[in-house]
């Protein structure tokens, strides 16, 4: 069976992109330098599941329509739709339930552009 084991969401302007996700998770994301010109901001994996990072590249554009990363926004999703605006971001469809009892969903758009996917049981 396929799994993810890394994302890289694609960002524009490094630190208002850290300040959402920082704001959104609330968790502290770490910083590091790649090279000249890229930078990367690393998300920590929890209890073994996928990680990933912010990426900044001059070959890499932040888009609504590229592919789709969906966090764990964990045993609630308000908290974090009630995050998001306040952090610079955008809901763009709410809190949805997804059939067969098998949780919820909501697509944001971060900081930079990108729609991203919140995930959580109820």
């Amino acid at each position: 069976m396929a799994r993810a084991v890394w994302f890289d969401i694609p960002v524009a302007d490094m630190t208002r992109a850290i300040a959402f996700y920082e704001a959104l998770t609330a968790e502290k994301l770490i910083r590091l330098p790649v090279g000249s010109e890229k930078e990367t901001a690393i998300f920590a994996a929890a209890d073994g599941g996928a990680a990933g990072c912010l990426f900044a590249a001059p070959e890499d554009a932040p888009s609504h329509f590229g592919s789709r990363v969906y966090l764990d926004a964990g045993p609630s999703i308000d908290a974090w739709l009630a995050r998001v605006e306040p952090a610079g971001g955008r809901i763009l469809v709410p809190k949805t339930e997804i059939t067969g009892g098998r949780g919820v969903y909501a697509y944001v758009e971060d900081s930079e552009g990108n729609r991203i996917g919140l995930n959580s049981p109820a």
